[in-house]
């Protein structure tokens, strides 16, 4: 399991797997072009091509592209790759039009790009264990918890990075409930981010709460939208609940920077969990690897927060999770936007009573973590893939 800098990625939106895995996969290919290179074909599959006009995939993968050599971008939306249903084809071609160079591509999710023939386990493994409950026994049997199993595990250096992931999650949240119209992309959606910051102004503090609640998730997830700077947590799509729910922790409760950073590695923890054992890509088990695994990191980070104990801590990650399973992922006109923007906001709220409800209990419970991360796998697999990020059924043909 390789570090949570590759789980908590900065970028811009507004698709993590859709725009930044293959920005990144142009880069990559744009770095090995053969001398004889004339121009370059790009063919997308499945997913890829099923919504990525909506995603902006062929405007990030020209962006790199077209300063070098003229790019053009096939799409083959029926067409999916044996490995990943994110699949692209970078070939090279020479001024005679044959290919001198060809490579494929997988975004797998979280930005993370495989080559064909590659393994997906990274490379570069720091963790020695990978199932929150050896984690959870290592806390009982030390006295430690999940935040100092990271900061053991990735050395002191992890925490000025988390400083600069809580830096421009800060920022998308003040930078979107102050901006208002309306989101790019044809579907005509206004933002929403700053009425409900000035509307929970006017409710008594409990209903203030959870106004501010979905008024910063709403902020952050409408900056990705819009193609603004975010923070993966753990993609794009997902970016809104773990910063809705430590800044408004911040902000309402006074728990300090250094106190976020702790939460912060916790919740990346859990999410790397998910990440390596099961998926967190839309377009391979549905929203359930976004949302539902963004809502159970924000949990565990507002558990450890609020003083729980390591197994109330799993307690509320759990449920974050377990109550997203067989969420699908099906965006109209495959923008991020419907019904993408609602669910942050939603699941921001979801995490804070997750969050509660642990709270109100010993940390024992039937299911565990581990079992959901399962499940939610082979949910992700048994759910057709015109609910998986192709915009071919459910809300976005309604």
């Amino acid at each position: 399991m390789e570090s949570i800098r590759q789980l908590y990625k900065i970028g811009y939106g507004p698709s993590s797997s859709h725009t930044m895995g293959p920005q990144k996969a142009a880069q990559l290919f744009t770095g090995e072009l053969p001398l004889s290179t004339a121009a370059v074909r790009v063919t997308l599959y499945g997913s890829l091509a099923a919504t990525g006009k909506g995603h902006l995939t062929d405007k990030a993968i020209i962006g790199v592209i077209e300063p070098k050599q003229p790019c053009e971008i096939v799409w083959k939306p029926d067409e999916v790759l044996p490995f990943h249903t994110n699949g692209m084809k970078f070939e090279a071609l020479d001024a005679a039009g044959h290919v001198v160079r060809s490579q494929i591509y997988y975004s797998v999710g979280g930005g993370d790009i495989v080559r064909e023939g590659e393994s997906r386990q990274p490379a570069h493994s720091i963790y020695e264990m990978t199932k929150i409950k050896d984690i959870l026994r290592w806390c009982d049997e030390t006295g430690l918890s999940y935040w100092e199993y990271v900061g053991r595990t990735e050395g002191d250096g992890i925490w000025d990075y988390l400083r600069e992931v809580w830096r421009v999650m800060k920022a998308a949240v003040e930078r979107g409930i102050e901006a208002e119209g309306v989101l790019p992309g044809g579907l005509g959606v206004r933002r929403k981010a700053v009425s409900y910051y000035v509307h929970a102004a006017g409710y008594n503090s409990s209903l203030k709460s959870r106004g501010l609640v979905y008024a910063y998730a709403l902020a952050v997830s409408e900056e990705n939208a819009s193609g603004g700077r975010i923070v993966t947590a753990p993609t794009c799509g997902s970016c809104g609940i773990v910063p809705a729910v430590l800044y408004h922790l911040h902000t309402s409760k006074g728990f300090s920077e250094d106190r976020i950073l702790r939460a912060l590695a916790t919740a990346g923890l859990f999410g790397n969990v998910v990440k390596f054992n099961a998926s967190v890509s839309g377009a391979e088990v549905g929203c359930q690897g976004e949302v539902g695994v963004a809502c159970a990191m924000a949990a565990a980070a507002a558990s450890q927060l609020f003083g729980g104990t390591p197994a109330q801590i799993e307690y509320s990650a759990e449920m974050g999770l377990e109550h997203h399973l067989g969420l699908t992922c099906d965006p109209v006109c495959g923008l991020v936007q419907i019904p993408c923007i609602e669910r942050n906001a939603y699941a921001a709220a979801r995490a804070l009573d997750a969050n509660l409800y642990a709270a109100f209990s010993d940390g024992r419970h039937r299911v565990d973590f581990d079992r959901i991360v399962e499940v939610m796998k082979q949910t992700g697999h048994d759910i057709p893939s015109l609910y998986k990020e192709t915009s071919k059924g459910g809300l976005a043909v309604i």
